[in-house]
């Protein structure tokens, strides 16, 4: 990437910065776009109402150009834990019934799930990790006539492992199950096509790889999929015509938005929006060809110094995310020895876990790799 791309990250000139992972910096578009949202309330109160529509609006239409999906099939949540909790909560389940998942999601992604296990006995089958790797197979194995759901994240957030979306969703949409993607730890790192990925819903918070703020979520749901979901958190923007406030017995919108209860996070939405014309102008490709290689230099790179890379590097199964461990420094060692150098990661279940972005460069990696003891 271009030097004018860390002009627009002044986190860059106060540290090396490798935890998008965790919880992001912002940019400079960003910043800009929720300061004028801002700054209009201060100013004028909420007059300009229908300026800020129509924002909403355009970043819809963003977000669905991002991911190859229709507007009306993009809502927003407020995390990632709303948007998978909006599909659990509204499927009809019946005892018998069966989920298949993998014991290495992060707790967004079980939490929901073991809820509808204990309430509506439905059973909860784990694929296993095994060497920081998940087998596509093992997770086909686990699918049957009775499997309602598969929910796994696109990249696992503890080793960095991408999922075989492709063909897991291709299965899964050829027996009529449900496909829904964590894809926090992906999307913005890495290209994802819903259409290509056979995927019926995804969630992803604005703050780690998306580069946005946190309290706003992409939540995409295919048309397929609504005729299945209910929504069960439910107000008045839930309706087809908001403002009738008269009608007592209004169907729900006829689009994603169904999900949305009330007023939005206009300013998250808005400086997510930002974030997505930069990726979009950068190109989906682009970025994701930087970061696998700048993951591939820094694989290389810690290997060298002693340490061993967790992480899977095999084709199709790299991401942004770089997870390590050393036999005499602990990651909670490691991350206070970086820490105090102004070198910003974060240990995961004993991993040292390193997740860079666009703005970073090799000598971000180099600097990472001086300071670490060996």
């Amino acid at each position: 990437m271009t030097p004018e791309i860390r002009e627009l990250f002044p986190v860059t000139k106060n540290y090396v910065y490798l935890n998008h992972a965790a919880v992001c910096p912002i940019s400079v578009p960003v910043a800009e776009r929720m300061l004028e949202y801002t700054s209009d309330l201060l100013q004028h109160g909420f007059v300009n109402f229908e300026k800020w529509g129509s924002r909403v609006k355009k970043v819809r239409q963003l977000a669905a150009q991002f991911i190859n999906a229709e507007a009306d099939e993009i809502a927003f949540a407020p995390n990632t834990s709303s948007g998978l909790a909006f599909v659990a909560n509204g499927i009809q389940w019946q005892a018998g019934d069966n989920i298949v998942t993998a014991d290495c999601e992060f707790p967004a992604n079980l939490m929901p799930w073991r809820r509808i296990s204990r309430e509506f006995n439905v059973e909860l089958r784990m694929a296993h990790e095994r060497e920081a790797r998940l087998e596509t197979d093992e997770i086909l194995s686990l699918i049957d006539s009775r499997t309602r759901v598969v929910s796994l994240s696109f990249v696992e957030y503890a080793s960095g492992f991408r999922n075989d979306l492709a063909t897991i969703g291709r299965y899964c949409r050829e027996r009529g199950v449900l496909f829904v993607v964590d894809a926090i730890q992906g999307l913005g790192a890495l290209k994802l096509d819903v259409q290509a990925c056979s995927i019926d819903a995804l969630s992803a918070d604005a703050h780690k790889f998306l580069l946005g703020p946190d309290g706003v979520a992409l939540f995409y749901i295919s048309r397929q999929a609504m005729a299945r979901i209910q929504p069960t958190v439910v107000g008045w923007m839930s309706v087809a015509n908001p403002f009738d406030f008269v009608s007592e017995n209004q169907p729900f919108a006829n689009a994603a938005r169904r999900f949305e209860p009330g007023a939005l996070n206009t300013a998250g939405i808005t400086g997510l929006g930002a974030a997505i014309e930069l990726f979009l102008q950068l190109g989906l490709e682009r970025i994701e060809n930087h970061l696998l290689e700048l993951g591939d230099y820094l694989s290389d790179q810690l290997t060298e110094r002693g340490y061993q890379v967790v992480s899977s590097r095999r084709q199709g199964e790299k991401s942004a995310v770089i997870c390590c461990r050393h036999e005499r420094f602990s990651a909670d060692e490691l991350y206070r020895i970086l820490n105090d150098r102004r070198i910003i990661i974060t240990p995961r279940l004993g991993r040292l876990r390193i997740s860079p972005h666009l703005h970073n460069t090799r000598e971000d990696i180099d600097r990472l790799i001086a300071a670490l003891p060996g």
